[in-house]
């Protein structure tokens, strides 16, 4: 049994702590530092939607929808429904290895605090990873030039209790996993979407 702790403050993961996590048993924590950064970039975010600035993704539509103002009201639903559109793979699942990698770089990336999500979306997906919730990410299928999209938002629904995920050994409902490893799902506010995929 790996007691290793992995950190994670947005700058200093190895590929030595991504197999750790990934292949082994060590757990994840967030650095005190990134908190801050997260928090300080929510927080900017946040003073910008309420100073009515137009933000691509956040209260705009995307791609040839740009230049389309998304109400104050409708900011939610964009972001889930921006999952739910991506969530398009095909194919066996994922091994749950490259699955736990790509949920701790997730965590890394947002650690750096320039993506403005609230610091419970990474706690959250830092719960997930301690308690081995896994979504079921298809193997084949993405779109745009990242080529990520669709394997990130097969993870973000699990996060908001949608999808499906492995759970000690078993293939769950995304919410039903989570209730059964006792983390709570969240609710996508404004701008978390397009920052998890």
């Amino acid at each position: 049994m790996d007691n290793k702790v992995v950190e994670v403050d947005g700058e200093s993961l190895t590929i030595e702590d991504v197999v750790s996590v990934a292949r082994g048993n060590a757990m994840v924590s967030i650095a005190e530092a990134a908190k801050k950064r997260v928090t300080r970039s929510r927080e900017a975010l946040q003073k910008m939607v309420k100073d009515g600035k137009v933000i691509y993704g956040v209260n705009t539509g995307f791609g040839a929808l740009a230049n389309t103002r998304i109400p104050a009201e409708e900011i939610r639903r964009l972001q889930v429904n921006l999952i739910r559109s991506h969530s398009a793979g095909v194919g066996e699942p994922l091994p749950t290895e490259v699955v736990r990698a790509a949920m701790l770089l997730r965590v890394n990336t947002l650690a750096k605090g320039c993506s403005g999500t609230r610091l419970k979306i990474l706690q959250t997906l830092v719960e997930m990873l301690n308690k081995r919730v896994h979504p079921v990410v298809p193997k084949k299928g993405s779109i745009g030039a990242s080529g990520d999209l669709a394997p990130l938002s097969h993870l973000t629904l699990v996060l908001i209790g949608e999808g499906e995920a492995e759970y000690q050994g078993r293939i769950l409902p995304g919410r039903q996993a989570m209730e059964a490893a006792r983390v709570p799902t969240v609710t996508l506010e404004a701008k978390e979407g397009i920052a998890l995929n």
